[in-house]
């Protein structure tokens, strides 16, 4: 079993970025599929990207971000990250990081995580 915690969250400008960290405890992140989802207030819960075993250094993508959006792991660290560019008003929502057993997914189905952290609320407004 893994535990993931988020951070990195705020309160920031449209066009500012961000990073988003994830530190997992318990097992080896290398050895997972991580994924990253976010939820907005009404609306539904959409993948972000993710990063599975082997997609070193980089990761798969939705397309709620159109690639704004990129994920990557630091096995040295036990945490994958987020970097948010050219953030919007639309992106403001709880960012989740969340892993999956099968190291060799390239799920964007948030049923298919078995493990999610609490999620950190990045905001952002004028």
């Amino acid at each position: 079993q893994v535990q993931l915690v988020e951070s990195g969250g705020g309160s920031v400008q449209p066009g500012d970025s961000l990073r988003l960290s994830c530190a997992a405890t318990g097992r080896a992140v290398r050895t997972y599929t991580l994924g990253w989802f976010r939820q907005a207030p009404g609306k539904e819960r959409e993948f972000v990207g993710g990063v599975n075993t082997w997609v070193r250094g980089s990761g798969y993508f939705g397309d709620a971000v159109k690639s704004r959006f990129v994920p990557f792991r630091d096995n040295d660290k036990n945490a994958i990250y987020l970097e948010l560019f050219d953030l919007k008003p639309d992106d403001t929502a709880v960012y989740y990081c969340a892993a999956d057993d099968n190291g060799n997914s390239q799920s964007r189905n948030a049923d298919d995580f078995e493990y999610w952290g609490q999620g950190t609320q990045v905001t952002v407004s004028s």
